[in-house]
C-alpha cells in the first residue's frame, strides 16, 4: 500500500483521480475519520470492500460530488431539503433512490434508500473532481474499532487497498445517520 500525503495527492491528482475512476481501493481521511472506497459505480471494486470487510449485504453508504448529484438521485422531501441545506458536515443523511439511478446493487442491496455523504473536507474537491460517488465506510472490519491513525489500520484492510491518503491521527467518530424518512438521529 502506497502512503500520500494532501501535498503528494495534489501533485500526483490526475493520476490518482483516474486509480479512483477505474475502481481502485483506496483509503481517504474524512471530516470524522477514515474511510476505505472505491468508485462507487464499479460494482467489483464494490464487492472487493464488502469482502474486505466482512460485510456481505448492508447498505454501503457514498460521499457524493454534489448536492445536485442527491438531488438528481433521490428523492427529496421538505424535511430532506432542510437537512441538505446543513451539508457540507458530518452527517450521513439516508434518503429513498429514486427509480433510475446509476448505482449497482453491489452498494444498496435490496434497500430502496441510500446513505450520502457531502464532509466539509478538502478530499471533497477529489470527490467533486473525479464527478462520481465513492463508497464511505469505515476502514475497519465489521464490528471492530474504526481506524483513527496507522497504528490501528487492520493488515487485512492495508493489504487490500492500493494507496491510502494520510493526514495524521483522527480524533473524532464516524458521522451522525439520519434517516430522513423515519426522522430517526443515529450518534455513532
Amino acid at each position: 500500500m502506497e502512503i500520500l500525503t494532501q501535498s503528494e495527492l495534489a501533485y500526483r491528482k490526475a493520476e490518482i483521480i483516474e486509480k479512483i475512476r477505474n475502481g481502485s481501493l483506496f483509503i481517504y481521511p474524512t471530516d470524522t475519520i477514515y474511510g476505505i472506497g472505491c468508485n462507487a459505480l464499479k460494482a467489483r471494486s464494490v464487492q472487493a470492500i464488502r469482502k474486505l470487510k466482512n460485510r456481505p449485504d448492508s447498505p454501503l453508504s457514498i460521499w457524493v460530488p454534489s448536492k445536485e448529484w442527491i438531488r438528481q438521485h433521490c428523492r427529496i422531501s421538505p424535511q430532506a431539503e432542510k437537512w441538505l441545506e446543513k451539508l457540507p458536515g458530518p452527517y450521513t443523511l439516508i434518503h429513498p433512490l429514486k427509480e433510475e439511478h446509476p448505482l449497482p446493487n453491489a452498494v444498496i442491496g435490496t434497500a430502496s434508500t441510500i446513505g450520502v455523504r457531502l464532509p466539509d473536507h478538502w478530499f471533497h474537491q477529489v470527490v467533486k473532481e473525479c464527478n462520481f460517488p465513492i463508497i464511505t465506510t469505515s476502514a475497519n472490519k465489521c464490528d471492530e474499532p474504526f481506524m483513527t491513525k496507522l497504528e490501528n489500520l487492520d493488515e487485512d484492510i492495508q493489504n487490500g487497498v492500493e494507496f491510502m491518503i494520510y493526514e495524521g491521527e483522527k480524533e473524532s467518530r464516524p458521522s451522525t445517520l439520519i434517516n430522513i424518512e423515519k426522522e430517526e438521529i443515529k450518534e455513532r
